[in-house]
């Protein structure tokens, strides 16, 4: 059975991680050995044991959270190469992707680049990345985006991340979580899941929210996200999100959550999702709204029009538009039957595109091609 190294950067679960973990759910031991190379500790560690999945520790960081140097990084992904002893080395983000290639030339595995994220690359990035035998964008988007930049197209393809359409499915909602909020049971909860950085557009919402929380009094605003960044423009900016409702006299409107592991629960709960990001490679919470039926409004970046359709199966706004973003969210409040059709159209293309089975078949195709 082919063993497959899968190479982590950070201990958080955020989309990526997931997205591989549900690979590994449905692939492990059945057509794949998986192994672990990751950070040694943190909630990704943990589902790593939850799930009995090899884990060999990599620390790319020093004591102060600072990224080692480059030689000693290399190092340190080769010794932990060496003791995985895997058949294919598989980087699951860009930045591992990087390090992958960069050490390429020194092991013996072919070795894959996982490419999740839309960002500038420098040169040198460009050259690390080119230096894998197959590289794997999360979308057209994001493909076309790095080809463009000088990855290779010819190694270049598209695996869509998959959703387990067992586990994100419609269900009932029972107002627990209104219930646990203070807020009337036919109230209107908004819900935003994402990391709390710059670029996931919390500023633009909270600009949009509280002029919605001026026209209506039953609509209240949930943000899920832990914000990972310690410099004094990520702090100031998760800060800023909640004086921008206290300011308005709406602090009674926004509600907190740092992590939830039942994402499910949460949509179930909610009556609208809204994603405000400025740059969305393929974003899986998307994904996880459509499975279980619930609306979506979104910004239309990066591949998130692979996902959805505006005015078909969601409503897609301009980044960094509060005004957009305003109108739309009273556009969906004020016609539910609307929104409940999108709603509906959007589970149906999930089906059609994101299942996990599906997913998981293109990786199998990919690491059968990395293997032959």
């Amino acid at each position: 059975m082919p063993r497959i190294a899968v190479v982590f950067e950070f201990p958080s679960l955020n989309g990526g991680e997931h997205s591989m973990l549900a690979i590994f759910d449905q692939l492990n031991k059945s057509e794949f050995e998986f192994v672990a190379i990751a950070p040694p500790t943190g909630r990704l560690a943990d589902a790593f044991k939850e799930r009995n999945i090899e884990h060999v520790p990599l620390e790319l960081r020093d004591g102060n959270g600072e990224r080692l140097p480059q030689s000693q990084a290399h190092e340190q992904l080769i010794a932990a190469i060496a003791k995985a002893g895997p058949d294919i080395v598989h980087a699951n983000s860009l930045a591992m992707g990087r390090l992958t290639g960069a050490v390429h030339d020194k092991i013996t595995q072919p070795t894959i680049a996982h490419l999740r994220d839309i960002i500038n690359l420098s040169q040198s990035a460009i050259d690390d990345l080119n230096k894998n035998d197959i590289l794997v964008a999360v979308s057209h988007a994001t493909r076309r985006h790095h080809v463009d930049q000088g990855l290779d197209a010819e190694r270049t393809g598209v695996v869509y991340n998959g959703i387990d359409l067992k586990q994100f499915k419609p269900e009932v909602q029972s107002g627990v979580l209104k219930d646990e909020f203070g807020i009337d049971p036919d109230g209107f909860l908004v819900l935003t899941i994402g990391q709390i950085a710059l670029r996931k557009g919390h500023d633009v919402l909270a600009k949009a929210a509280i002029e919605v929380c001026t026209e209506l009094e039953d609509v209240h605003f949930l943000i899920v996200g832990e914000r990972h960044s310690n410099k004094p423009e990520s702090i100031d900016f998760e800060a800023q999100i909640e004086t921008t409702f206290a300011d308005a006299g709406h602090a009674d409107r926004l509600h907190r959550v740092s992590y939830c592991e039942d994402v499910g629960f949460l949509m179930a709960e909610c009556d609208l999702l809204v994603h405000p990001a400025k740059q969305e490679p393929l974003g899986r919470v998307l994904l996880e709204a459509a499975a279980c039926e619930l609306p979506i409004i979104a910004t239309d970046v990066g591949g998130t029009a692979e996902i959805v359709t505006h005015e078909d199966s969601a409503l897609l706004v301009p980044p960094s538009d509060s005004t957009a973003l305003r109108n739309a969210i009273l556009q969906a409040y004020d016609e539910e039957e609307e929104r409940l059709d999108f709603a509906d159209a959007a589970r149906n293309r999930v089906k059609m595109l994101f299942s996990i089975e599906r997913a998981s078949r293109a990786l199998q195709e990919v690491w059968e091609a990395a293997l032959s």
